[in-house]
């Protein structure tokens, strides 16, 4: 039997699918008893800080926690969790921690992208079982912007590298509490959780752990989700967002089954784009819902669902906010969520009247969920102009004139699947939604998609200078060269695709093998 502790926030499915992939039983924490009955604790927390503490306060969750971890009995902390163990955390000063260790949390100081997003390696410090069977090159996978400084070097577990060394995870007795997400960490993460459920396995030191750790460029798979012509859920794919070929929708396979693929071929990553609205349904019915639950059984990398992130009302009449359409489907499965026509038309309120709302979905998903778990998806085509000032737009150079000759260009943003252009370029996006709260940036090129050509490299660094927070590089991919040109000549942190993967063009092996000896990667 394994107790966990599920305060309501974020994506537990995965820890849950996890545990029971390996015979056990899960019971959550209900009631403080829970806690003082539990055998062995597993507390996965995710999203932000000061709501976690708070909701542990509101629960009387707190003292009992405490009682349960100087008893020095089995526990393990994932993420937020290791963080809640130390005293304090510049996210939320006014909420104490746990304060079982001495030292503090802290935010990111550094000129690489933050959040931290991606598959890292780890320092280890001293023995651990949950490290038997590791060899040391495995990397894991990370999501956050904070991160501990512990004032006793003999509680941390392991360091990671990025931009500077910071404490990446904490054992102390039967403590242990990592930053990286084991539930998440493929194959390598599955190990962990086997060593922590077994205590009879020997603690030990990898043989081959690095003195520094390498962040690894993301290769993810895209996979469109709509309903066909007979009502069935298949992956399409378009070709500047026309899904249709000879009349009917382009079926490329079964979402859950492909993305099972995907994840044994090595994706690092895996995105879900819902293309149809569903708005007839009550919103625990969704399809997408069902998707994710299944997926996440079998699928033990992040999982992102796009579409549909908005406030609706079903055909019941019950009405839903986006807050409310994120937190099922963070429930079901996903550890991010994407926001695309919805931004556009965020961004416009803000820009009209000069502020944020704070209740926008981007802000009220952040504030509770933590930036990381916010993805924007932006859909912007080229538009030519003569001059750079010809139009009230972030405008460039670019080294492929318009059909006049054109020297410059803008990117228009658009909406309803490319269908709407708007008055509003893809560089203001980006950096509004950023400082609404987003963590992460999906860009797409409605001009690359389904071509093959290569990924818009004038496009990502515009964007990539203009923000501080990860960006996807996406449409074009059409060989494994196009992946290594976007993480040589752009600062992208990943790279995704999805008619090349569907088709079986190039899978994702074939481009990973192809890019392992130059860039950093995630071995399959």
């Amino acid at each position: 039997m394994i107790t966990l502790l599920d305060y309501g926030a974020g994506n537990v499915r995965s820890v849950i699918n996890a545990l029971e992939s390996f015979g056990e039983t899960v019971q959550l924490v209900d009631t403080a008893s829970d806690i003082e009955k539990a055998e062995r604790l597993v507390f996965p927390g995710v999203g932000n800080y000061g709501a976690m503490m708070q909701i542990l306060r509101d629960k009387h969750l707190v003292e009992p926690l405490k009682n349960y971890l100087l008893a020095d009995r089995p526990f393990l902390g994932i993420c937020v969790a290791l963080q809640a163990l130390f005293e304090s955390s510049e996210e939320a000063p006014e909420e104490p921690g746990l304060g079982f260790l001495k030292g503090r949390v802290k935010r990111f100081t550094t000129d690489r992208a933050v959040p931290h997003i991606g598959w890292n390696g780890i320092t280890v410090k001293q023995p651990s079982r949950i490290f038997n069977g590791f060899t040391g090159d495995e990397k894991l996978y990370f999501v956050h912007s904070f991160h501990v400084e512990a004032d006793d070097p003999d509680d941390v577990l392991t360091t990671t590298d990025y931009g500077y060394t910071f404490v990446s995870s904490i054992q102390k007795g039967n403590i242990v509490a990592t930053q990286f997400h084991p539930e998440k960490s493929g194959q390598a993460g599955l190990r962990i959780l086997e060593n922590f459920l077994d205590a009879s396995r020997q603690a030990v030191i990898p043989q081959h752990c690095p003195e520094t750790t390498q962040l690894a460029s993301r290769i993810i798979a895209c996979l469109d989700v709509r309903s066909n012509d007979q009502g069935d859920l298949v992956v399409t794919k378009g070709d500047q967002y026309d899904v249709r070929e000879k009349g009917d929708v382009r079926n490329l396979g079964r979402p859950v089954e492909l993305a099972r693929d995907y994840y044994i071929q090595g994706a690092d990553e895996i995105t879900f784009l819902n293309i149809t609205a569903f708005r007839d349904f009550p919103l625990q019915d969704m399809p997408m819902m069902e998707v994710l639950q299944k997926t996440s059984k079998n699928v033990f990398v992040p999982l992102t669902i796009g579409g549909g992130i908005r406030d609706f009302t079903d055909c019941n009449g019950k009405h839903y906010t986006a807050l409310e359409v994120a937190s099922e489907y963070f429930r079901s499965g996903a550890d991010k969520i994407s926001i695309g026509s919805d931004a556009v038309l965020i961004v416009e309120q803000v820009l009209q009247s000069g502020q944020a709302t704070g209740m926008s979905s981007i802000e009220q998903i952040a504030r509770v969920y933590g930036n990381q778990a916010v993805v924007i998806s932006v859909d912007p085509r080229r538009v030519y102009v003569d001059s750079p000032d010809a139009v009230p737009h972030h405008v460039i150079a670019t080294d492929f004139p318009g059909p006049e000759g054109e020297q410059y260009c803008w990117y228009q943003c658009t909406i309803k699947g490319g269908r709407e252009g708007r008055e509003l370029d893809a560089i203001t996006l980006a950096t509004v939604c950023e400082q609404l709260g987003a963590g992460e940036i999906l860009l797409n090129c409605i001009d690359k998609d389904g071509t093959n050509s290569g990924f818009d490299l004038e496009l990502i660094n515009s964007v990539k200078n203009a923000v501080t927070i990860p960006v996807i590089a996406s449409s074009g991919a059409g060989n494994a060269n196009h992946f290594l040109e976007v993480f040589s000549k752009t600062r992208a942190e990943a790279a995704l695709a999805a008619g090349i993967f569907h088709r079986r063009e190039v899978p994702i092996g074939e481009v990973k093998a192809f890019l392992a000896d130059t860039v950093e990667i995630r071995k399959v």
